[in-house]
């Protein structure tokens, strides 16, 4: 079949957007591929961290991937405190296994969503079980200078985890890019945590995804250890592990502890029921109005005025 010049220009400009599209994701993989020739790359048996739940480590093969990306996320704005908390929660056992060599913990948010979700506050940091002074906040200006940001943390290999918040589903931020930080943070033997705000399920190279909601705190406990009937105690995520090699997704109640740094199994309290299955309108209804309609009279072909013309 004969080409014409102006299928071939076709042809080779294709090519090219290809070779730009894929380049990034070969550049990494040569790059894993080096690190695993060179001795780098860790054994199985260290590249996963359990978190002290049977049920959840075992979904997880083992515990949470220590050099790869991970993914937490919320299914509305008003669900972002729980995918944070129990972010910072991993960061905190991250952060306590590396004890030794100290490295930080790396939270990167752009603009637009700190807007939102507001930025780390040392104080609480240090409530929740983390070091403060082992704990850097980025902000990037946006969404490209985040992953690039996050593409740079991972490689250079200096933090315990770095984590990457992000808002939606962005268009930016699809299947090409989750799968060049995924092979980064393979290649670098680091682990990496997408969290997602208010974000809707999509494809992602992600080996696991945590949806994360607000479950009823414990009781605190008193000095005898019985509980304090009606007091707050330690914060309690409602996790569910919807994308694994499992069939089904992985249900359950954690209970975060901050002073020990661990989680805990915690049960639905028999009083508690979930935030969604209340009524909008907790007291009587109130009764219509006496004196004109309770609601406006729908829109007929009938004016008031003459029309104009």
């Amino acid at each position: 079949m004969v080409q014409t010049p102006m299928t071939r220009e076709r042809l080779f400009a294709l090519r090219e957007e290809v070779a730009r599209l894929e380049g990034s994701s070969v550049a990494a993989a040569r790059q894993e591929a080096l690190a695993a020739e060179s001795g780098h790359s860790r054994k199985a048996e260290d590249q996963r961290f359990p978190l002290g739940i049977a049920a959840l480590d075992h979904a997880l093969e083992g515990g949470l991937p220590l050099n790869g990306m991970s993914e937490i996320r919320s299914q509305a704005m008003r669900d972002a405190t729980a995918a944070t908390g129990f972010a910072l929660a991993l960061a905190a056992l991250l952060q306590r296994k590396s004890e030794e060599d100290r490295s930080p913990v790396l939270w990167i948010s752009d603009t637009v969503t700190s807007m939102e979700t507001g930025i780390p506050y040392a104080l609480g940091l240090a409530d929740f079980g983390l070091k403060p002074e082992r704990f850097l906040h980025a902000a990037p200006r946006g969404l490209e200078e985040a992953l690039w940001l996050a593409e740079t943390a991972v490689e250079s290999g200096a933090f315990s985890v770095s984590i990457l918040e992000v808002k939606g589903n962005p268009a930016h931020f699809g299947l090409t890019e989750s799968r060049r930080l995924g092979l980064r943070a393979k290649a670098a033997g680091r682990p990496l945590l997408i969290v997602r705000q208010s974000g809707e399920e999509e494809a992602s190279s992600a080996p696991f995804r945590f949806l994360v909601e607000p479950a009823p705190a414990t009781s605190r406990f008193l000095p005898d250890r019985s509980m304090l009937g009606g007091s707050i105690g330690n914060p309690v995520f409602r996790l569910t592990l919807e994308k694994s090699r499992n069939p089904a997704p992985v249900s359950l109640l954690l209970e975060w502890n901050p002073h020990d740094r661990q989680f805990l199994p915690a049960r639905e309290p028999e009083h508690a029921r979930s935030a969604r299955k209340l009524p909008a309108h907790s007291g009587p209804r109130l009764p219509a109005p006496a004196n004109r309609p309770d609601r406006p009279q729908e829109v007929g072909p009938v004016l008031a005025l003459d029309r104009a013309s």
